[in-house]
């Protein structure tokens, strides 16, 4: 191994292949209710589970971003041992990690000879399952024999080859992040409207549907997958949830059904994404055509 890989806790990702395989993690801290939270890793399904049940009787939460100094702080270590890092960053469509760590390698070049710095940040594009199936393209790229220079190019190339479909259950949520109008909201949430959300080429959320409860909706997000799978690319795909894991293994048992040859990885969604979705989302991630 002569490359760390990391990956800010925003990600969703199979744990046990995250600690065999070295995957390090960038901290982000979260509120709930008036305690703060450091996320260092991700969390249990037994700790997301108690942090949904409470934002389903309305207890507030809220993000923070990653700053640079942070990151200056997180990488420096390596760099004094003169040990590359490949970084994998929120989209920045979504967030400001991704130029805090750009910043944070200037402030780390200010300190230390140039030549020592070697840290590559790729832009995920994406979020959640979709940073998981990328942390794990790296790790076997790294294990293939790429360089770190070779592997951080293979990711910026393919990284809008992994597609996002997801249903919110709670219009509010969407509502306070500006993705929706309020009046959209209160009309949805009565009508039991579902949206469709995919990331789009920028990184960005877009609503691109809209299903009258979770049964249309879940197909809906069957449909878009079965129109955009490439297998060619991956078969692993990750289900990822707001504590509705019984709602996720019948997608995923769905899926198998048509595509046996898939891994499917269902996984709890993090902290800092739930935050701006809610209980109860449901994303399916996956290789495919190009956004």
């Amino acid at each position: 191994m002569n490359y760390y890989i990391y990956a800010d806790v925003s990600i969703d990702i199979d744990m046990e292949f995250a600690r065999e395989n070295d995957i390090r993690f960038v901290p982000m801290e979260y509120m709930l209710g008036d305690d703060a939270f450091n996320c260092t890793e991700p969390e249990t399904d037994e700790t997301m589970h108690v942090y949904y049940e409470k934002l389903r009787h309305k207890v507030p939460t809220k993000t923070s971003q990653i700053t640079p100094n942070s990151y200056v702080e997180i990488f420096e270590p390596a760099v004094r041992e003169g040990i590359p890092i490949l970084y994998l960053a929120l989209s920045s469509g979504l967030s400001d990690t991704y130029s805090s760590a750009r910043m944070a390698v200037q402030l780390l070049q200010e300190e230390y000879d140039n030549d020592s710095i070697n840290i590559e940040i790729v832009d995920s594009y994406g979020a959640t399952g979709g940073m998981g199936l990328l942390a794990e393209a790296a790790v076997a790229n790294r294990k293939n024999g790429m360089s770190i220079s070779e592997n951080a190019d293979w990711l910026r190339a393919h990284s809008r080859n992994i597609l996002y479909w997801f249903k919110v259950e709670d219009l509010m949520y969407l509502m306070r992040g500006g993705r929706v109008s309020a009046t959209t909201a209160i009309v949805g949430t009565a009508l039991n409207i579902k949206p469709i959300l995919t990331v789009n080429h920028e990184g960005k959320l877009d609503t691109i549907d809209k299903k009258r409860g979770n049964k249309q909706a879940v197909k809906n997000l069957i449909e878009r997958f079965n129109a955009s799978y490439d297998p060619s690319l991956g078969t692993t795909a990750y289900i990822c949830c707001s504590d509705c894991i019984p709602e996720a293994e019948k997608l995923r048992d769905m899926l198998l059904d048509a595509h046996p040859e898939l891994t499917i990885r269902i996984t709890m969604l993090s902290p800092i994404i739930g935050a701006h979705t809610g209980p109860d989302m449901i994303a399916l991630i996956h290789w495919g055509n190009g956004r």
